[in-house]
């Protein structure tokens, strides 16, 4: 199959002609129309592109870039009617690689898709994540979805894992609890924040010496969660 590219507008007429185009240069297009289902199809799709409006329901575009960028460095364009250098320079600073104003010609989005993905694959030639990692004394290997402290296997729930392979391959990075919950849950999850307390403080007490006093998950106080490398 072709590329995988996101095409994310609320308006289907639109969305429907940058799909049909798409396609017709051999990529594979799915397709949003909110940002919430954006969102959610981001993380359970890795895409080389994702073309996202500005002006979306239920999450902004803006939104749904900075949210992205906490799981995924894919890149952005983002689409906006509005020609405001203010809007713009937002979704740069939001973590977006590109712009395309409204109205627009699909050759030239077209032209702008190619460019990125060339400029992508030359940035990351290798740009698969590492099967295990280790760093002082913890061991996570990916595929086995095995931990080891000090050579001694530790048993994780499913989740726990999930939390703790995020936190250790992005070593340092505050996540605040809603980003935790959202990416490593969904938003569909209906339970709250303190879902994501239980299970630090159960992750602790499994790979912490002292769980009082870590020394992998680190809490930053009135922010959030972090592995310390």
């Amino acid at each position: 199959m072709g590329k995988k590219i996101l095409v994310v507008d609320d308006e289907k007429l639109i969305v429907k002609g940058i799909r049909f185009s798409l396609e017709q240069d051999g990529y594979e297009v799915t397709c949003a129309y909110d940002g919430e289902e954006a969102l959610q199809k981001a993380k359970e799709t890795e895409f080389d592109m994702i073309l996202l409006d500005l002006m979306l329901p239920r999450l902004s575009g803006l939104e749904v870039c900075q949210q992205i960028r906490e799981f995924s460095n894919v890149p952005i364009i983002m689409l906006t009617a509005k020609g405001e250098d203010m809007d713009k320079i937002m979704g740069l600073e939001y973590g977006a690689d590109d712009y395309i104003t409204k109205p627009f010609n699909i050759l030239e989005v077209k032209a702008r898709i190619k460019a990125i993905l060339r400029r992508s694959a030359k940035a990351n030639p290798e740009a698969e994540k590492p099967k295990s990692v280790e760093r002082g004394g913890l061991r996570m290997d990916v595929d086995s979805r095995r931990v080891f402290v000090n050579g001694k296997e530790i048993n994780l729930t499913a989740k726990e894992f999930d939390v703790l392979e995020l936190l250790v391959f992005n070593p340092n990075k505050v996540y605040s609890r809603e980003n935790l919950l959202n990416i490593v849950w969904g938003y569909e999850y209906p339970g709250d924040v303190r879902t994501v307390d239980v299970h630090i403080r159960r992750l602790r007490e499994k790979i912490e010496e002292n769980p009082s006093n870590p020394k992998y998950v680190h809490t930053k106080w009135g922010v959030g969660y972090y592995f310390q490398a």
